[in-house]
């Protein structure tokens, strides 16, 4: 019974445990190497908490007090084991800036930052995907050569000059949506997406030019190869030919390119949040190392770590079930 039930089972289903196995066997040590890494940045700082609570005129033995009270004076490997234990817990550290805990000042800009980063994905994703099927369905012809252009032009803007462009017209001019803020989902889904549009659309340029660009490239690839024009001899309409073999087989260089554009976005949060007032993670992250914070940039970090590592796995498991060419490079 169980070999039968194995049978019904679509071969990219099937195969589907073993991607996410091979998977997290890649993704698991690059996030303890990139962990250990950021936590040896403490060491090399030569930051103390010490020197950001007494000033620079403390005397040596309560820069040690302070410094043992920390547990800074442990060997480096016993300090590193024990706050990577501590952060499998979910326990980033407390700040040495004010006293309060990291995980819970994360938390209340992560919020903020996953919102406008998420919505700029989808928005990058839906035009760019769109866009990028035009250009290939209409290879050669003036739609092909507009889109080409329009994604060229928008990809060498920056996500800042777009944002105060946004907010120029959109905002002050239009007065369509508010120049700065953040509406929390709860006080109700209008005013959330009405303060995220702006500072989302101002993201999604990039996401949207390289996804059209690359999956323009990759179904124009799968046009030419020998199963589609096969295909399209035995007499298959032009919707089935690109559904069951086109956008398969040629939608994987979109996808990979969204693991990414991922990081890109959580990285360009930090300008954005500035322009449209947002108290995000960007902003944390930001304030955090200028007052030389280093448990507080330490969480950042780890946080941004865990993103990445998390969608670009969400990202490789994708693609083992959606394209059957990256299955076989697996």
């Amino acid at each position: 019974m169980a070999a039968e039930t194995r049978l019904l089972l679509p071969a990219a289903l099937r195969r589907l445990p073993g991607t996410l196995a091979r998977s997290v066997a890649i993704f698991v040590p690059v996030f303890f190497v990139a962990t250990f890494v950021t936590f040896a940045l403490r060491a090399l700082s030569g930051l103390s908490p010490a020197r950001i609570q007494l000033g620079e005129d403390a005397t040596p033995q309560a820069i040690a007090n302070i410094e043992s009270q920390w547990g800074l004076d442990r060997p480096f490997l016993v300090q590193y084991w024990h706050w990577f234990t501590a952060v499998l817990h979910g326990d980033l550290g407390t700040s040495w800036v004010n006293g309060a805990d990291i995980s819970t000042l994360i938390g209340l800009g992560l919020g903020v930052s996953l919102s406008v980063a998420v919505f700029a994905l989808v928005v990058g994703v839906v035009a760019g995907f769109a866009l990028g099927t035009l250009a290939a369905l209409r290879r050669g012809t003036w739609a092909d050569r507009a889109v080409t252009g329009f994604v060229t032009t928008v990809s060498v803007l920056p996500a800042f000059v777009v944002g105060i462009v946004l907010v120029a017209v959109f905002a002050v001019g239009l007065g369509l949506f508010p120049s700065a803020g953040y509406a929390p989902v709860t006080d109700g889904v209008g005013p959330w997406l009405v303060h995220i549009t702006l500072p989302a659309l101002a993201l999604s340029f990039d996401v949207m030019a390289d996804v059209a660009r690359q999956l323009r490239t990759g179904l124009v690839s799968a046009y030419e190869e020998n199963y589609v024009i096969g295909a399209v001899v035995r007499g298959l309409s032009p919707r089935r030919v690109f559904f069951g073999h086109v956008l398969r087989n040629g939608i994987g260089p979109a996808l990979a390119t969204l693991g990414l554009k991922f990081p890109a976005l959580v990285g360009a949060s930090v300008v954005t949040e500035w322009i449209f007032g947002l108290q995000g993670f960007g902003r944390f992250a930001n304030d955090s190392a200028q007052s030389g914070d280093v448990p507080a940039v330490q969480g950042v970090l780890v946080v941004s770590i865990a993103l990445v590592v998390t969608f670009n796995l969400l990202v490789n498991v994708v693609l083992g079930r959606v394209t059957p060419a990256s299955q076989r490079g697996v």
